[in-house]
């Protein structure tokens, strides 16, 4: 076979080719810290990337339930712990009131300070958390409970937040009904308030003893609610755990199958830099000049 002048051109521009294109991949590695810029280039590679991305994605979206969840919670725990600290103080003022040693002006006293109690009640009832009514159930814009009367306008709704894989969900909030131990659309809780206070402002003692009671079932149930949100804080700190953990194995992952070793590609990309520049200068010399281009 004769070997022509265009022949040798033509192999030596597919050579040069393939060595510009070598060089160009270790540039972008370089530059980009990334073994593979587009699909081509290694589709088992990319095909990797792409699931442990999706898997870091999914991941990052069960954390901000989880650290949503969080706040929830703990916002939740503040509200009840006040609203048990409140029926303490409305505890201690009924044990005053009946000793039957005060006189009715203390009485009178002792109801309005139990009355202000109630409203205090009511306004943590009333808690939001980014502009939601946290005991509202899924009436989350409509407050719960009224200053002028004892009914409860929230539902049962349970607001679920997913925070794994596999339908792994978790309630974040308790309902206004359960804590203010709602029937019939009232709220006992408040009514033994009201019952408290008319007591003491007639000065019935025995009455006020009676009621004592009343508070104590009152709250037994909060302590008993803050105590089940207690064990789900308990749930998420643990979740939050695994997922931080899923998070940091996923990234290794990612790194591993994505970032370019630096050293390798700096060196792969001084012996390609040698491999081009050499088939610069050999090409230097088989592309002589023709007799085309003396008649230019």
């Amino acid at each position: 076979m004769r070997v022509t002048n265009n022949m040798l051109v033509m192999d030596f521009m597919n050579d040069y080719n393939k060595n510009l294109e070598r060089l160009q991949k270790d540039q972008n590695m370089l530059s980009t810290g990334e073994k593979v810029s587009k699909p081509s280039d290694d589709p088992v590679a990319v095909a990797s990337i792409l699931r442990i991305k999706t898997e870091i994605a999914r991941n990052n979206a069960y954390t901000k339930n989880t650290d949503d969840a969080k706040s929830w919670l703990s916002l939740t725990d503040t509200a009840l712990g006040q609203i048990g600290d409140l029926l303490q103080n409305a505890r201690e003022l009924a044990v005053q009131g009946s000793n039957g040693t005060l006189t009715q002006s203390d009485m009178q006293n002792l109801a309005e300070q139990v009355e202000q109690l109630k409203q205090q009640i009511i306004q943590v009832g009333n808690t939001q958390y980014n502009g939601r009514y946290i005991f509202a159930g899924y009436k989350t814009d409509t407050k719960p409970f009224s200053d002028t009367s004892n009914g409860y306008a929230g539902d049962d709704g349970a607001i679920q937040f997913e925070i794994g894989a596999g339908g792994n969900t978790i309630q974040v909030n308790v309902t206004g009904d359960k804590v203010f131990d709602v029937t019939s659309g009232t709220s006992q809780l408040l009514n033994v308030m009201d019952n408290l206070s008319n007591a003491l402002k007639s000065g019935d003692n025995q009455s006020v003893s009676n009621i004592i009671g009343d508070i104590d079932n009152q709250l037994a149930n909060v302590l008993a609610i803050r105590a089940d949100v207690g064990a789900k804080s308990n749930r998420i700190d643990l979740t939050a755990n695994r997922l931080s953990s899923d998070n940091y194995n996923f990234t290794a992952l990612l790194s591993k199958n994505q970032d370019a070793d630096i050293a390798e590609v700096i060196t792969n990309l001084k012996m390609d830099d040698n491999v081009y520049r050499a088939s610069l200068a050999a090409g230097a010399m088989i592309i002589q000049p023709s007799l085309v281009d003396f008649l230019r």
